[in-house]
């Protein structure tokens, strides 16, 4: 699943799709703001096709768009601007506090800071960030932040065009109350989306999108032009808690193609850039020969997208068949389809579903990780395997990890059929056919990458009954754990929330087992040589608010 416009799913949601980056750790240290070097223009550069979406809040829905964005918006929570853990732990930033919340998890009220202010000098008061959910409601805007807020009360009314404002979003000074039609736990985490960056209250609404006006972060965009170039400079009237080392940024959207932009990097012109792992790797670079792996200019850094094989509980084979299903996860030799997608580079191998990143993970040791375990595969298997056929899906560009996994997968009796399913980027193509009524699939090859770094989203949006023909691809339907998931997205300390969901993934993964994790893939990063690595924070992406110039 992906960052794209148009994707599907319930709740906290992204398209499914095949994709290929790659995973290595890295711990880097903080900085002290008296140590890092101020000032300077920090240089971006990114390609004209794939590169930057929209500076609009409302709008942006890529990586680069939301890394951009991350340093002019403020939000009423946010990530801090620190490595993992710490980077994942969500905490105030416009709030005081975290909300008051509903006993039933429908009503979230927030007291907000006095000392933000608009890069206009303006005070930041709830009504900015009222404006900022209902301009993703705006039917003329076309807002994939709608996927987010539709749940809101009085929110179909606005997407139908009755209203302009949600009834239950209701701003009064200092004071914010959003109201939702059923439970919604992992508001507080959507809060942190660029979605709900606080904008002036009259911003207007726009189906082109709106790139430069006062925005309330470290940064405020003073130059946009589409398809051309961004510039960004510091917001003087800003009082918060955020790092922000460097004058700005100043954006090339104008690269002929994905190589480019490292080219320039190596030549002195440009940063940093963002861009999937196998650019990086192209040979003809040669980026990990010249400068190594997580030393100071080109690292990999575990990220937060999870490949896996789906199984298709709706259809006999694996209906009510943990056992078979368990079997499987026995048989994969996970390292033996990872070394076809590149190795220990491309990615960390795992048998869990919340990545070891996510605060919550526990590392339960389910399945062997570097070989496959036939004998206790091949007893599961016994007595389970139904007619013994399987069809599998999977991409027109992942077939060799599916002729893999299909001789493993012989190994334990299973007779497995490979059927390639042509793959676009920027189309539901593979979504389409595994989620369609009656598919014929009983396993796929498919990866999921959420939109907020949060446990529940890994759990109750891949597992809950309720998410069936959206983000439950499986089809896994379990009374008891959709009670346990959902108490535990209902825990209100942080900690206990994060042991009741790391007790839950592994229990998950080793009994139900609707899934087979395969790995977690990774983020890279690629700076030019005057980047100070000391102000280096990857959270698993770079943090631009954090970078420091030598």
């Amino acid at each position: 699943m992906s960052r794209q416009r148009g994707h599907r799913g319930v709740g906290v949601a992204a398209a499914i799709a095949v994709v290929v980056l790659t995973a290595s750790a890295v711990s880097l240290a903080v900085p002290s703001s008296t140590t890092a070097r101020e000032g300077g223009i920090f240089r971006i550069s990114l390609p004209t096709v794939a590169g930057l979406d929209n500076m609009d809040p409302a709008l942006s829905f890529t990586p680069a768009g939301w890394a951009l964005l991350d340093t002019v918006c403020a939000r009423l929570m946010a990530y801090p601007d620190r490595p993992p853990p710490a980077g994942l732990r969500l905490q105030p930033e416009v709030a005081k506090a975290p909300p008051t919340v509903s006993a039933d998890q429908r009503t979230f009220t927030f007291e907000l800071r006095t000392n933000f202010r608009f890069s206009d000098g303006t005070p930041v008061r709830a009504s900015a960030f009222a404006r900022a959910i209902n301009r993703t409601l705006a039917p003329s805007m076309k807002s994939p932040g709608a996927l987010f807020t539709r749940h809101i009360v009085g929110a179909l009314d606005v997407l139908e065009g009755k209203r302009r404002t949600a009834t239950g979003v209701v701003a009064r000074g200092n004071t914010l109350t959003v109201r939702f039609t059923r439970p919604t736990p992992e508001f507080l985490a959507l809060t942190a989306l660029p979605f709900f960056c606080a904008v002036p209250p009259t911003l207007p609404v726009d189906a082109e999108g709106i790139g430069v006006f006062p925005t309330a972060g470290p940064y405020r965009v003073t130059e946009y032009r589409p398809g051309e170039r961004v510039v960004i400079g510091r917001n003087p009237f800003y009082r918060g808690s955020r790092p922000h080392h460097v004058d700005g940024f100043e954006i090339d959207l104008r690269a002929a193609s994905t190589d480019e932009p490292i080219r320039r990097i190596e030549r002195g012109e440009a940063d940093w850039t963002t861009m999937l792992m196998p650019v990086y790797l192209n040979p003809a670079l040669g980026l990990e020969a010249k400068y190594g792996i997580n030393r100071s200019r080109f690292f990999s850094q575990p990220g937060l997208t999870l490949r896996m094989f789906a199984f298709n509980t709706s259809r006999p084979l694996f209906r009510n068949n943990p056992a078979l299903r368990r079997a499987v996860n026995f048989a994969l030799d996970r390292q033996a389809l990872q070394a076809i997608l590149g190795g220990p580079l491309a990615g960390r191998l795992t048998d869990q579903y919340i990545p070891p990143l996510v605060p919550g993970f526990r590392d339960g040791d389910v399945y062997p990780l570097d070989r496959a375990d036939l004998v206790r595969a091949r007893a599961l298997a016994r007595g389970n395997l139904r007619g013994g056929r399987a069809v599998l899906y999977t991409t027109d560009f992942t077939v060799a990890i599916a002729q893999l996994a299909k001789q493993q997968l012989a190994e334990i009796g299973l007779e497995i059929e490979v059927r390639a399913i042509p793959f676009h980027i920027s189309s539901t193509n593979y979504l389409d056919a595994l989620t369609k009524p009656g598919a014929d699939w009983d396993v796929a090859l498919v990866v999921w990458t959420p939109n907020v770094p949060d446990a529940q989203v890994y759990l109750n949006l891949l597992l809950e009954t309720q998410h069936i023909g959206g983000t439950n691809v499986a089809g896994f339907t379990s009374a008891t754990y959709d009670r346990e998931l959902r108490r535990a997205a209902r825990v209100p300390q942080a900690r206990q929330r994060e042991v009741a969901y790391g007790s839950l993934d592994v229990r998950a993964a080793r009994d139900a087992a609707p899934l087979a994790a395969l790995s977690v893939l990774n983020e890279p990063t690629f700076v030019s040589e005057r980047v100070d690595p000391a102000c280096i924070v990857l959270r698993p992406a770079l943090v631009l608010t954090a970078v420091c110039l030598r």
